[in-house]
C-alpha cells in the first residue's frame, strides 16, 4: 500500500509558530509595562486605554479580516495578517506618549485579528472532524507558549536593548515565518508531499457537496452563528484579562518584581499550554469512543467551564503562590474551552464560511474584550481594586456554555442553499 504521508502536522507546526509569534508581539506591552510606564508617564487609567484602543480595533479586523481570507484563500490571507501586525508591532518602537502608544496598538490588533480566522481555516482544509479540536490545540497553544518563554525573554531583552528594541526584534520574527509559509503552505489537494492515503484521511467525513459562499448576512441569519458568537463575547475577555492585567496584579498587588513575574507568568502559561492540548484531545477521544460530536465538544467544555468559578478564587488566596497556582487552572481550563469552542464552526459551517463565521465570533470576543478586559477593570480596579473583577468574571464561561447548548443544539451541519431568482437564500 502507499505510504502514509502526514504534512498536515507540518501545516499544524507553521500555524503553531505563527500563533506563537503573535503573541509575543502581543504581551511585550504587559510584561514591561512598569518600565513603559515610567518613561511614557501613563497610569493605570491610560493602561486600559491602550488596551481598549488594541481590542477595539481587534475588534473591528475580526470581521474584515475573517472576510478577506474566505476571499482570497489561507494562504494569502494568512500573509497579509503576519506583514501587517509584524510592521505595527515594530512600529512600537517609535512610540513617544500614550496617543502614540494606542495608535499603533490599534494597527497591531488590526493585523493579529487576522491570525485565528486563518488557522481555523486552514485546520478545517487539513483535519477530518475528529481531529480539529486536537489540532486545534496544538496551534492555540502557541498563544501559552509565547506567554511563557515571553516574560523571561523580555526581561532579559530589556536589560540588554531597552524595551523599543524588544518590539523590534519580536516585530521582525513575523517575516522570518512569513517565507516558510508561502513556500510551504498549499491545500491539500494541490500539496505535492501529500500522499493518496492522507488526501482520503483528510477528506474521511467530508460531503463532497459545492457550498455557496456565505457572507456576513446570511451567517448573521443563522442562529448557530449567534451562539458561537455569543460564548465568543462572554469568554474572550476573561483570557484577554488574565493577559493584560495579570502582570499589573502581580506587581501592585502580590509585590512580585521583574524576577518574580520572569518564573510566575511561565507556569501560568505552560499549564494552559496542557489545557490546550488536553482540552482538544479530550472531545476527540470522545467522539473515537462513539461519542456525537456535539456530546464530545461540550462534554470536554462543560468540565473546562466549571473550573473557572474556582480559579477565580485566585484573587482571595492567602499567600501569592496558590494564587499563581489557581490562575494557572484559569488558563489551562480557558484554553481547553478554546481548543473546542473554536472548532465548532468548522463542525457547522461550510469550509468558505469558517474563515468568516470566525472572524464575527472573534468580533463578538473583541467586543466584550473591550468591555470586560479593558475599559471597565481600568475604572473597577482604580476605585475597587482586583476583587469584584476576578470573581465576576469567573462566572462567565458557565453562563456561555448554558446559551450556547441553546443556540447550538445538536451542532449538525449547516446546508445553505444557493440564491434563488430573488436573490435571496434558503438555510
Amino acid at each position: 500500500m502507499e505510504r502514509m504521508s502526514h504534512v498536515r502536522w507540518g501545516m499544524v507546526a507553521l500555524l503553531f509558530f505563527a500563533t506563537t509569534i503573535n503573541y509575543l508581539d502581543r504581551i511585550v506591552l504587559s510584561v514591561l509595562i512598569p518600565v513603559i510606564e515610567k518613561e511614557l508617564s501613563l497610569s493605570k487609567v491610560d493602561y486600559g486605554y491602550v488596551t481598549g484602543a488594541f481590542q477595539l480595533a481587534y475588534t473591528v479586523g475580526f470581521l474584515f479580516m475573517g472576510k478577506f481570507i474566505d476571499r482570497f484563500g489561507t494562504r494569502i490571507g494568512y500573509a497579509v495578517a503576519i506583514v501587517w501586525w509584524s510592521l505595527a508591532a515594530m512600529a512600537h518602537a517609535a512610540a513617544r506618549g500614550v496617543l502614540g502608544l494606542a495608535f499603533w496598538r490599534a494597527m497591531l490588533g488590526l493585523g493579529e485579528a487576522g491570525n485565528f480566522p486563518a488557522a481555523i481555516k486552514s485546520v478545517a482544509e487539513w483535519f477530518p472532524k475528529k481531529d480539529r479540536a486536537f489540532a486545534t490545540g496544538i496551534f492555540n497553544a502557541g498563544t501559552n507558549v509565547a506567554s511563557m518563554i515571553g516574560p523571561p525573554l523580555f526581561v532579559w531583552m530589556n536589560a540588554h536593548v531597552g524595551w523599543r528594541g524588544c518590539f523590534l526584534i519580536t516585530g521582525a520574527l513575523g517575516f522570518v515565518w512569513l517565507v516558510v509559509w508561502l513556500w510551504q503552505y498549499r491545500l491539500p489537494e494541490l500539496h505535492p508531499r501529500v500522499s493518496r492515503r492522507e488526501l482520503d484521511y483528510i477528506r474521511s467525513d467530508r460531503e463532497e457537496v459545492s457550498q455557496p459562499q456565505v457572507g456576513w448576512l446570511e451567517a448573521l441569519r443563522i442562529r448557530q452563528t449567534w451562539g458561537f458568537a455569543t460564548a465568543k463575547f462572554l469568554t474572550d475577555p476573561v483570557w484577554w484579562f488574565y493577559l493584560f492585567w495579570l502582570p499589573p496584579y502581580l506587581y501592585d498587588v502580590r509585590k512580585f518584581d521583574l524576577k518574580a513575574i520572569g518564573w510566575a507568568l511561565p507556569v501560568v502559561y505552560l499549564m494552559a499550554d496542557v489545557g490546550s492540548v488536553a482540552g482538544g484531545w479530550l472531545s476527540g477521544y470522545l467522539m473515537r469512543r462513539g461519542w456525537p460530536h456535539a456530546r464530545a465538544r461540550k462534554t470536554a467544555m462543560a468540565v473546562c467551564a466549571a473550573a473557572m468559578p474556582v480559579a477565580a478564587l485566585a484573587v482571595l488566596a492567602p499567600n501569592p503562590i496558590l494564587a499563581v497556582a489557581l490562575v494557572s487552572l484559569a488558563t489551562a481550563a480557558h484554553q481547553g474551552w478554546s481548543a473546542n469552542l473554536f472548532t465548532t464552526t468548522s463542525d457547522v459551517f461550510p469550509r468558505n464560511a469558517v474563515a468568516s463565521v470566525t472572524g464575527i465570533g472573534g468580533c463578538a470576543g473583541g467586543l466584550g474584550g473591550v468591555l470586560f478586559s479593558a475599559v471597565i477593570p481600568g475604572f473597577v480596579i482604580t476605585y475597587f481594586g482586583y476583587t469584584p473583577v476576578f470573581l465576576v468574571l469567573g462566572c462567565f464561561h458557565l453562563t456561555a456554555l448554558l446559551l450556547l447548548h441553546k443556540l447550538m443544539g445538536e451542532m449538525r451541519p449547516v446546508a445553505v442553499e444557493a440564491p434563488d431568482a430573488r436573490g435571496v437564500r434558503k438555510g
